[in-house]
């Protein structure tokens, strides 16, 4: 029996990643497997405590003190399925959550100065080993209620709740506008932080325990929304957010300045095997480019560590906050520093040089932190006279996202929404402004991360579930 009610005695350590020349010659995911002897002796770190701060800030609460346990004693089959209970999709959690930020970041023996337990590449560990061992059970649909479900979106809240209706007997129909599921695991985030095919046997679990995929689906081109609430008895909107931010700077319109969400996903359709023009002109290509990706959060990371395996001549990111004041995640931070991307901080651009339509270079303006702004952050402000020109042929957006307009996009101009353009929910019942229409993950709360939008999609198969279930006595009771 493992003692794990005593102060750890094992150092941390994270799985070995590929030494930086290797991993940026392709886009295989940086970090080896734990094996199983390491997982167990990591596992064993966790102290058990009476609160545990890693699943109180984990958005799925995830039993994470109970699995640890559970893999410390050599029990992976167990600590896999009390994973698995809470998340639909926890090998891509422990890929792709930034835990430095959420679980490992709150984790007692963290705030003890020794180190978190490596709680995200144990997760990572036993639910691949339970993919590799015939764990992972078909997806078994409930006794068929006679009810349809739509789902607008797949992305991770459109997966999820489309799981968990089916589980309960509902039939299912998912649609998207891609020709692939999987909205940003499958084209917004490269390999190297989570490998396609780990995303493409979740989808094909979930059509083979009969949920029905739509894929070229445009809502409002091929259907309008109402045209689909005639079709099911209900609809989850799941859609995301996928309207880039914008830069206010002369010549931003140049060629050579593209979205970060189009660079990204013309490089993940190479790595399909996919025609891309775009890509194959040098459009989206950084090869012997001298990129420049303007932002600091996740996204920004995603584009710099692409420009490098693309075989970019040099790579810059622009942010214009310091080091601490940056929303991304440090690790990732610290994987593009490895990889040869140079950080520019306290720097925003003032102006795009171009010749002849074509960007040349990054006129710069240098920042300085204010007083803080209304999230009480201090604001940028530019640093007076302070400038430097920079050397860009390929410069990359990454600002962030905003909500499309989706009333004209759907044909639904009774759907409700925010200030902010996202959909405007009964936060009680998750419905929206039209009865029926539900909706979750993004498109609700804003650009955020995936384990929101799984946790997202669990709410919305319980809401949807129980005003199904009120509807179909309703009618029974009329009837």
């Amino acid at each position: 029996m493992v003692d794990m009610l005593s102060f750890p005695v094992v150092e941390q350590r994270y799985p070995d990643k590929r030494a930086a020349p290797a991993r940026t010659g392709d886009f295989d995911e940086i970090a080896q497997v734990f094996e199983r002897v390491g997982a167990e002796e990591q596992s064993s770190r966790c102290s058990q405590c009476g609160v545990p701060y890693c699943a109180t800030h984990c958005p799925l609460h995830n039993h994470i003190p109970d699995w640890l346990r559970l893999t410390a004693e050599g029990r992976l089959r167990e600590a896999y399925e009390l994973s698995n209970a809470t998340s639909t999709m926890p090998e891509i959690c422990g890929r792709i959550c930034p835990q430095d930020r959420l679980c490992e970041g709150n984790c007692v023996i963290e705030f003890s100065g020794h180190g978190a337990v490596t709680i995200g590449s144990v997760e990572k560990f036993i639910t691949d080993t339970a993919w590799a061992e015939g764990w992972v059970e078909p997806l078994e649909p409930g006794r068929a209620t006679g009810q349809s479900v739509g789902v607008i979106g797949a992305g991770p809240a459109g997966l999820t709740v489309a799981e968990l209706l089916r589980v309960r007997g509902h039939e299912v129909h998912v649609y998207d506008r891609h020709d692939r599921m999987g909205g940003l695991l499958t084209y917004g985030i490269p390999g190297f932080k989570l490998e396609k095919p780990v995303v493409m046997r979740r989808i094909e679990r979930l059509a083979a325990g009969g949920i029905v995929f739509h894929d070229g689906f445009e809502v409002g081109r091929d259907a309008t929304l109402d045209e689909l609430r005639q079709r099911h008895d209900a609809l989850a909107i799941c859609t995301g957010v996928y309207r880039a931010r914008g830069i206010k700077a002369d010549g931003v319109g140049a060629q050579g300045v593209v979205e970060a969400l189009d660079y990204l996903t013309a490089s993940n359709r190479k790595g399909f095997g996919d025609a891309v023009p775009a890509y194959d002109d040098g459009a989206l290509n950084a090869l012997g480019r001298h990129v420049v990706v303007v932002g600091g959060g996740d996204t920004a990371m995603d584009c710099v560590r692409t420009a490098r395996r693309q075989g970019a001549a040099s790579v810059r990111c622009l942010y214009r906050r310091d080091r601490e004041n940056m929303p991304g995640s440090r690790r990732e931070v610290a994987n593009a520093e490895e990889e040869g991307v140079e950080f520019v901080w306290l720097a925003a651009p003032a102006a795009f040089r171009t010749e002849g339509g074509r960007i040349t270079g990054v006129s710069v303006n240098r920042m300085r932190l204010g007083e803080p702004d209304a999230s009480g952050r201090r604001a940028p402000e530019p640093d007076p006279g302070a400038t430097e020109e920079l050397k860009a042929d390929l410069v990359v957006k990454a600002l962030g996202f905003d909500a499309e307009e989706l009333p004209r996009l759907f044909q639904a101009p009774d759907l409700s929404v925010t200030r902010w353009g996202t959909l405007r929910v009964d936060h009680r019942t998750m419905m929206t402004s039209l009865e029926g229409v539900f909706a979750g993950g993004d498109i609700v709360r804003g650009a955020s991360l995936v384990v929101w939008a799984v946790r997202d999609g669990r709410d919305l198969a319980d809401k949807m579930g129980a005003w199904l279930k009120a509807k179909a006595k309703a009618s029974k009771d009329a009837a």
